[in-house]
């Protein structure tokens, strides 16, 4: 049996600028795999990428995922055009607060990435 492998924020950096932008992108990677009101390819690809079972780059570049990727910004620009002006106020304010609560998340993990590893054996006394 094999061991569950995920990659690290690291190895999207071929597609991401920065480490901020790769952790952000991990994450959305995780989000579209657990969704399960998403196309069944997108929720596929995310997992593919997340194991390592499929290149980034090469996800992008495959024709069933940019049609999935296609059709669910389709899906969104439809829904949102269809909405009214009530709706789209609330729309607003569900995302505003959406935000805050990822950025917190991200925040929180950004702490745990950075926090000093314990028990290094190191004291630092000399």
């Amino acid at each position: 049996m094999t061991a569950h492998r995920e990659i690290q924020d690291e190895e999207l950096m071929g597609v991401a600028q920065d480490p901020e932008q790769a952790l952000r992108l991990h994450r959305s990677l995780r989000t579209i795999a657990g969704a399960t009101s998403l196309d069944p390819d997108l929720r596929e690809m995310a997992r593919s990428v997340l194991s390592g079972g499929v290149d980034i780059k090469d996800a992008f570049q495959d024709p069933r995922y940019t049609e999935a990727v296609y059709q669910r910004m389709h899906e969104i620009r439809r829904a949102a055009d269809e909405q009214t002006y009530a709706e789209r106020q609330q729309s607003r304010a569900r995302f505003a607060e959406w935000e805050a609560r990822q950025q917190a998340d991200l925040d929180r993990e950004r702490a745990e990435r950075d926090a000093p590893v314990h028990g290094s054996g190191w004291t630092g006394a000399g």
